[in-house]
């Protein structure tokens, strides 16, 4: 029997919605359930062949958990390894590289320096940071928004480099990035899951949360098809790219152009009474589907992650040529037999003639580090 285990948090509607449609599909040695954890020892493998993990973002307990799991053969998903990586400015770094348009977004040092950390820490960093180069790259108005964030926390809209400054004094020791505004015409939120099927939502941020979904998709016609089209292939460009069987992606529309706003939401908002009922329906097949078919390729021992391009063709590119293969009569095997030592033989020491301390002259200098300054600060 392989079991197909879910772990969550507080959300009550998916997670009990997904266990039984799975097992009302009667999959012959497939079954479904909650996942319980009674102990966690290293190497030990779980008894899940999959894992549809809801709530290890905000548990570490449960990361470690799924990455002791992983290695012993669990198909986790999302790959826990790598979701411990990802950030969203690195994400929208990956976009560009692959030919999906993203706000012009720069990176900021945290208004607080880190714990253990001094203004030495720092010496790297320049005093001041080129701010005008950086305001006229983004421009404004901009969004401030945490590095590595979720869930619209954190979020800022500033109108100018004195708005930035002032709100930046509440951000403590978050890393922030500052992201181009985009004044869009149309917004969607799209589910990829499996790396295959994708739903796509209209979608307005701007609603209260549970009337996001409560919105029309604005552009008709061909243009609307078109629009579609290229929004469903950059979803699936994305999340091949970084990996991901079960994530949201934002996009939102400028002069006919979908801009990738958000795309690092692998444990995504599912509730019917956020998302809406077709909408949660959709989800629930899905993701019950693909959890069927991670586990029955799922091989105990094995790993069985997906893991996205960026990394898979990156290690293809470093992997050596394999070395030939010899038979058994073809490796030759040479063996050394130490020589006994004769009883009269000495052991002498080896003597270590010590150099004489340099005593150091009047005219030596004392090197002195450059000063340095974490502070965010205007020029």
């Amino acid at each position: 029997m392989k079991k197909i285990g879910i772990l969550f948090g507080m959300e009550n509607t998916f997670p009990n919605a997904f266990i039984e449609r799975v097992n009302s599909k009667g999959e012959n040695g497939i079954m479904a359930e909650a996942v319980t954890i009674d102990k966690v020892i290293q190497a030990d493998p779980s008894e899940y062949a999959v894992i549809i993990d809801r709530i290890s973002q905000d548990v570490p307990f449960y990361r470690a958990y799924l990455k002791n799991a992983a290695l012993s053969g669990t198909a986790v998903i999302n790959n826990p390894f790598w979701w411990s990586a990802d950030e969203k400015f690195f994400n929208n770094a990956l976009a560009e590289k692959i030919g999906v348009p993203v706000p012009k977004t720069v990176l900021l040092p945290s208004k607080q320096r880190p714990d253990n950390t001094s203004e030495t820490s720092f010496r790297n960093l320049a005093f001041p940071m080129a701010w005008e180069e950086i305001f006229q790259y983004v421009g404004f108005p901009a969004y401030m928004k945490p590095h590595d964030g979720g869930g619209w926390k954190s979020v800022y809209r500033v109108v100018n480099p004195q708005d930035m400054w002032h709100k930046h004094e509440e951000t403590g020791q978050l890393v922030m990035m500052l992201q181009e505004e985009i004044v869009f015409t149309d917004y969607f939120r799209c589910y990829c899951i499996g790396q295959k099927d994708v739903l796509i939502m209209p979608y307005e941020p701007r609603n209260p949360h549970h009337l996001r979904y409560a919105a029309e998709m604005k552009a008709t016609g061909e243009e609307g098809e078109k629009l579609l089209a290229t929004i469903k292939d950059y979803t699936l460009k994305l999340n091949i790219a970084l990996g991901y069987d079960f994530n949201t992606v934002e996009f939102a529309v400028r002069d006919g152009i979908p801009i990738a706003i958000d795309f690092c939401n692998p444990a995504p908002d599912a509730d019917i009474y956020s998302v809406g009922r077709d909408n949660f329906e959709w989800v629930v097949e899905a993701a019950a589907n693909m959890a069927i078919e991670r586990a029955k390729s799922q091989v105990p021992g094995k790993t069985n992650l997906t893991w996205g391009t960026f990394v898979s063709d990156a290690l293809k590119a470093a992997a050596p040529d394999p070395a030939p293969v010899l038979s058994a009569k073809e490796v030759k095997v040479k063996t050394v037999t130490p020589k006994k030592a004769s009883k009269s033989a000495e052991v002498k020491p080896v003597e270590i003639e010590e150099p004489a301390p340099k005593v150091p002259t009047k005219k030596a200098a004392a090197t002195k580090a450059p000063a340095a300054n974490s502070k965010l600060k205007k020029s």
